[in-house]
């Protein structure tokens, strides 16, 4: 499989209102496009129509008053994107995002919202195949002790110059670089077709969720712990328990 390392690749990451993907809000997003022609990217700024908390903006750095003055329509800014997600999709080019789990779910939801349709729904299938370098770090490098961020991962994997993470855009191409990294360091995720190594990571997410879980529970946490689902989350499943950052969405 040449994917991983020649492309073509669709990185995707977002900035929201808050950390519950079915209701909080895209602030920002990015998607980057990498192949053998070269790379190319696009990014949106929205207004996502509520008040931006504090929390969230001190991360981002995006302001309510900024996106009521400079961001897009929420509607339009979401067809753009999940038309080029869907195109992805349809071609079976790997989307990659870091917690994929977040960032499909919140896109998702946003489509529900503002009534437009969904990615699942104009595929007609579930959202494959998609690639997410925090599974497979948790998968391949089980044991490693630390944390798993993403400037965690950057560190991990050699990745340099990571620049400004927290911002959509450099978030993307950091995600990009750890996988092209996990795959030189992993040769054996090369072995597998782009359908086998998502259902691999499928598997490998549930398994990490029930024990993350059954971690939990063992040591008296309450509320809701790791959805068990990978990519898209569901509603009447347990929410991610994740930290603010969309680069930091990751539980452990």
């Amino acid at each position: 499989m040449t994917a991983l390392t020649q492309g073509p690749l669709l990185g995707f990451d977002t900035e929201t209102t808050g950390v519950n993907p079915f209701r909080d809000r895209i602030v920002t997003a990015a998607l980057v496009g990498r192949g053998p022609h070269g790379t190319e990217q696009r990014t949106w700024l929205i207004n996502p129509g509520v008040e931006i908390p504090e929390q969230a903006a001190a991360i981002h750095g995006i302001s309510t008053a900024h996106a009521r003055a400079n961001g897009m329509d929420p509607k339009q800014a979401l067809a753009e994107i999940s038309a080029e997600l869907t195109a992805a999709f349809s071609r079976d080019v790997p989307v990659v995002a870091f917690n994929a789990t977040f960032d499909l779910t919140i896109i998702e939801a946003e489509l529900e919202r503002h009534r437009l349709p969904t990615i699942g729904e104009r595929l007609g299938r579930p959202l494959s195949p998609v690639i997410d370098p925090l599974v497979l770090d948790r998968a391949l490098d089980r044991y490693r002790r630390g944390k798993r961020k993403l400037v965690d991962l950057c560190q991990v994997y050699g990745v340099e110059d990571a620049g400004n993470l927290h911002t959509a855009d450099v978030d993307v191409a950091a995600t990009l670089d750890v996988l092209a990294a996990q795959a030189h360091r992993h040769p054996e995720l090369l072995t597998q077709d782009l359908d086998q190594l998502h259902q691999w990571q499928a598997g490998q997410h549930r398994a990490w969720a029930q024990n993350f879980n059954s971690w939990r529970a063992s040591t008296g946490f309450e509320g809701p712990g790791a959805s068990l689902h990978w990519p898209l989350g569901r509603e009447d499943d347990d929410a991610p328990a994740v930290p603010m950052a969309s680069h930091d969405r990751s539980v452990a």
